[in-house]
């Protein structure tokens, strides 16, 4: 979030025209805006698709119970703000395209938080939260494939399922090779770009067929491909690709900015949808699910605790960036509207969520709720 402030500032500076310029320059048939958001973010989606299928079959998402309630409160944190937004934007049908942007948790700055707050959060919170947003990432996941794809292309559509079947075929036959399947996942990456899927799919679909081989008592097996992929991405992704899409999609010119222009119904619809939409959804979907008897709350932890759980997934800043820029590809006015709505509902959740975790009492004992 630090380098978007940074991409806004040289945005509203002297440097703006070669900001805009640089991000505009086409680079072998591709502006290098699509560079960033089509290519370098395919690998955040193969990152989070590493992640998804660790998660459900070697992780915390391994079995039902303990998918219950991570599952109720991502779709219910999710539909929450949907409706917020809808409601905002009830009157424009071109608006409404914007429905799915503040849907999405952002994982790795909400953990940051989380990190911050050290040992005044339960264990049990941060590995409920991280839950919650891998699911989360999965419904982002789903919804851009089925509701932000461009005319489809049926034969390279066929090319790119073509490749997809061999790179499930060497899963099968033991294949664990991570060149083959990185030599591969290019080429079922440039398919999917002219097929009229968004191109960043073919990092989940590509991380779906790289082995992982459960091992029992040993999660962090550091021999699974798997494993080892997501180890040798993570830090890219973390330290150069979220930042630079961060800093190449923040930017937002503040010039001739008005009242009017901040009480946009896109901006409210995004602002409102992460800041009240995640918590109320969230909040409610965990207390209903407790009090029926339907799962257990984490444990160790106090009703305030998960409250302020629920209104940090409010932070939902890099998916909720890039959906705003596949729901609006052609204006760049409700572009900016996004951008300012999902910058306010991120930062307002961060500094509440983080207060309300700092100051909630915690309850010692295994089972707290």
């Amino acid at each position: 979030m630090t380098v978007s402030a940074i991409g806004l500032l040289v945005a509203n500076a002297a440097s703006a025209p070669v900001y805009f310029g640089i991000l505009k320059t086409y680079v072998g048939g591709l502006s290098v805006l699509h560079w960033v958001n089509d290519a370098l973010m395919a690998v955040f989606f193969l990152l989070v698709g590493l992640e998804i299928k660790r998660e459900l079959i070697d992780g915390q998402l391994a079995s039902w119970p303990r998918r219950i309630l991570p599952g109720i409160a991502a779709a219910a944190g999710m539909a929450a703000p949907a409706a917020i937004y809808i409601a905002l934007n009830a009157g424009s049908a071109e608006t409404l395209r914007g429905w799915a942007i503040p849907a999405a948790t952002d994982i790795a700055f909400a953990l940051g938080v989380l990190a911050l707050l050290g040992s005044r959060v339960p264990v049990s919170l941060k590995i409920f939260l991280t839950a919650l947003a891998i699911l989360d990432d999965l419904g982002a996941v789903l919804i851009i494939a089925l509701f932000y794809t461009a005319d489809l292309s049926l034969q390279w559509l066929g090319l790119a399922g073509v490749v997809l079947v061999v790179l499930a075929g060497f899963n099968r036959a033991g294949v664990t090779s991570l060149v083959i399947y990185l030599l591969l996942g290019s080429v079922l990456w440039f398919f999917v770009l002219k097929s009229g899927v968004h191109a960043t799919l073919a990092g989940v679909a590509l991380a779906l067929t790289v082995p992982l081989r459960p091992s029992p008592g040993l999660p962090d097996n550091p021999a699974s491909p798997l494993h080892r992929l997501e180890h040798a991405i993570h830090p890219w992704v973390a330290f150069l690709i979220v930042p630079l899409f961060g800093f190449a999609n923040a930017g937002v010119s503040l010039s001739g900015m008005s009242a009017a222009a901040l009480l946009h119904p896109v901006t409210l619809g995004v602002a409102s949808g992460l800041f009240f939409g995640k918590q109320v959804g969230i909040f409610l979907s965990i207390w209903a699910t407790v009090k029926l008897g339907l799962a257990h709350g984490p444990d160790g932890s106090s009703w305030p605790q998960v409250y302020g759980i629920s209104v940090l997934a409010g932070v939902g800043f890099t998916m909720s960036l890039f959906v705003g820029m596949l729901a609006f590809p052609a204006s760049p006015e409700l572009q900016d509207a996004v951008k300012v709505g999902v910058l306010a509902g991120s930062l307002i959740s961060a500094i509440v969520g983080m207060l309300v975790l700092r100051l909630a009492p915690s309850k010692r004992g295994r089972r707290a709720l």
